[in-house]
């Protein structure tokens, strides 16, 4: 028996395709646009060339993390509800894109909470008694949040100025939209039923 639906699987792997094949098409659209250094939301942002490849892209991964969220049966209800709430904020990055010059706040603030969100549900998502997902273990879940969230620190810290803030992004983005989907092929089958047969005296 299966369990995730067919459904939850498909969104997770749609995730990752989603985000990295908008963010390649789009900055290809781009007139000296640098990924090292050119964040993903700039693709997206009012006055980019085909600005809605990006958008497209966006709103995309963040309905794909909602569905694998309901799908995810395995994952406590706390780390779900984190991850839904991941992909909630990630369709607000799209529906408030950045300005063509300045800031959106709007924009900045779904941003925070969709990479916050995506980098902290594992750590809510562990179970004690299921052994047998090794990424549903306490240990594991909690490290891959803590490397997801040193990851959007990195890109924090990139838009300080280190140069490299696009590299950043992409590596952070990309594993949050990637482990999703190493949680669901890993949490695919559900635990098998044993039976046991009791064995009969002899009269």
């Amino acid at each position: 028996m299966c369990a995730v639906p067919w459904w939850g699987i498909a969104s997770s792997a749609a995730a990752p395709v989603l985000l990295i094949g908008g963010w390649t098409v789009a900055a290809g659209r781009q007139q000296g646009y640098d990924p090292t250094t050119g964040t993903i939301s700039a693709l997206a942002a009012l006055g980019a060339t085909d600005r809605w490849i990006m958008t497209v892209a966006l709103a995309g991964l963040g309905i794909c993390h909602l569905v694998t969220a309901c799908g995810l049966r395995p994952v406590p209800a706390a780390g779900r509800g984190v991850l839904a709430l991941g992909g909630i904020a990630t369709v607000l990055v799209a529906a408030f894109p950045q300005p063509a010059t300045g800031t959106s706040t709007a924009h900045g603030v779904a941003a925070a909470v969709a990479f916050g969100a995506l980098g902290l549900w594992p750590a809510l998502g562990f179970r004690r008694d299921t052994p047998r997902h090794p990424t549903l273990r306490p240990a594991v879940a909690v490290s891959a949040a803590v490397v997801l969230l040193a990851l959007v620190g990195w890109f924090v810290a990139g838009l300080g100025g280190s140069g490299y803030a696009g590299l950043a992004e992409r590596v952070a983005a990309g594993a949050q939209a990637l482990w999703p989907l190493v949680v669901v092929l890993d949490s695919r089958r559900s635990r098998p039923v044993v039976r046991t047969t009791k064995s009969r005296g002899s009269a």
